[in-house]
């Protein structure tokens, strides 16, 4: 049950919304140098990497898809294995079309910045003002910084070497975890608990028999299972 704010956000929890977001988008925007440079390695020019960033906007879908374009698949493959990794996203827009309240062209906007990180800021909050804040600082956080980055490892190239050695990919799942750790503490998160800890084993028992990114569809999968259980 989502509860009344009131008028507007008390100015020390919109700076603390906000600060969060920003701190994600650069956790993860930075990590859009790798993909610029392994978009480039697999054939791409410059102009079609930043437009991917641009238009798909969504990781591991853009992973997927230069990935089977480098080991030489072909387009519609490519595309296909985005495409069914870009599915859980619609499993973020079931939870968060309620907990935002857009519509029109607000949530068709919105659908753009749907995605992990932006979700994560969302779903923890008890209003739809500061979901819509969270959602919007971090989602708007890690565009601009995604694609900033994708620019610059797609002109760099491979001269700037691979940012997992960084740390920085870790740095993205950290994040992640810890935006979502709150929604698991205390007593009445006993269930959530339970979920989250049957769809990590779904997860880690899938991760070396398919290939990247559908672990987390299993993942959702649990999740809505549930779902439709409890109800």
């Amino acid at each position: 049950m989502l509860e009344d704010p009131g008028p507007s956000i008390p100015p020390e929890e919109r700076a603390g919304i906000v600060r969060d977001g920003l701190g994600v988008g650069v956790a993860t925007g930075a990590y859009g140098v790798s993909f610029g440079a392994v978009s480039v390695a697999a054939g791409l020019d410059v102009w079609q990497t930043c437009v991917l960033s641009l238009v798909m906007f969504t990781g591991a879908s853009q992973f997927a898809l230069v990935g089977v374009l480098a080991s030489g698949g072909s387009a519609p493959s490519a595309a296909a294995t985005a495409l069914l990794l870009g599915t859980r996203n619609t499993l973020y827009g079931l939870r968060l079309a309620p907990l935002l309240a857009w519509s029109g062209w607000r949530r068709a906007a919105a659908a753009h910045l749907l995605i992990d990180e932006s979700t994560a800021m969302s779903v923890n909050r008890r209003s739809s003002p500061t979901a819509r804040l969270g959602f919007l600082s971090t989602g708007l956080a890690v565009f601009v910084l995604w694609n900033a980055a994708t620019l610059l490892g797609a002109v760099a190239g491979n001269a700037l070497g691979d940012p997992r050695t960084y740390g920085l990919d870790a740095a993205v799942g950290a994040a992640f975890l810890a935006l979502l750790w709150p929604r698991l503490q205390g007593r009445a998160a006993g269930q959530e608990r339970v979920v989250a800890v049957g769809a990590a084993a779904v997860a880690l028992a899938a991760v070396p028999l398919v290939p990247s990114g559908v672990p987390v569809l299993a993942a959702g999968a649990v999740a809505l299972l549930v779902g439709v259980l409890r109800r």
